[in-house]
């Protein structure tokens, strides 16, 4: 593992969702000038660089690759469905969010539209958060009391404040 990794296991993962879509947006720019490969690509090539460089195991890049395809997606549903910016599907002002973050997230979801109303398809469904998952900028919202939660940046998500709900959905507006 690089010495550099929080040694807080939610705090490990959170870093890792940042750096594999760091490295996501990375690929989108260099291959913006030829055809897209696609953004599960970039993505399995991102999880696998972290594995090599031993900052995840399998297991755990893995489940941030999984945390960062299911943002991705609802990033996508939302893009199609409303045609807002995804300032609003994040429901809180985008100066609250860190800018790199923000700028990684926009970039990949611009470049990638097209490939995303492909995962958007076949995510008919609202895609689910569960507590002890990561999840990236946004608002969830409580599928038992309907209490919102707000992320400002990558984070694990926490049983529900008001009922101890452990299911969630992204807020919509």
């Amino acid at each position: 593992m690089s010495d550099t990794s929080p040694q807080d296991p939610f705090d490990r993962l959170a870093a890792a969702y940042d750096r594999m879509l760091q490295e996501v947006h990375d690929a989108a720019e260099s291959a913006k000038e030829n055809a897209l490969p696609g953004i599960k690509e970039y993505l399995a090539d991102a999880r696998e660089k972290l594995i090599e460089l031993g900052e995840l195991s399998r297991e755990e890049a893995d489940k941030v690759a999984g945390y960062i395809e299911r943002d991705m997606k609802d990033a996508a549903n939302y893009l199609l469905e409303t045609g807002e910016q995804l300032s609003a599907w994040w429901r809180f002002d985008v100066e609250q969010v860190e800018n790199r973050l923000f700028e990684m997230f926009t970039g990949v979801a611009d470049q990638t539209k097209l490939e995303l109303a492909k995962l958007a398809e076949r995510a008919n469904q609202t895609s689910l958060y569960h507590t002890g998952e990561v999840t990236g900028p946004g608002t969830l919202v409580c599928t038992r009391c309907d209490k919102e939660m707000h992320f400002k940046k990558t984070g694990h998500i926490p049983p529900c404040s008001g009922c101890k709900g452990t299911e969630f959905k992204r807020a919509s507006r």
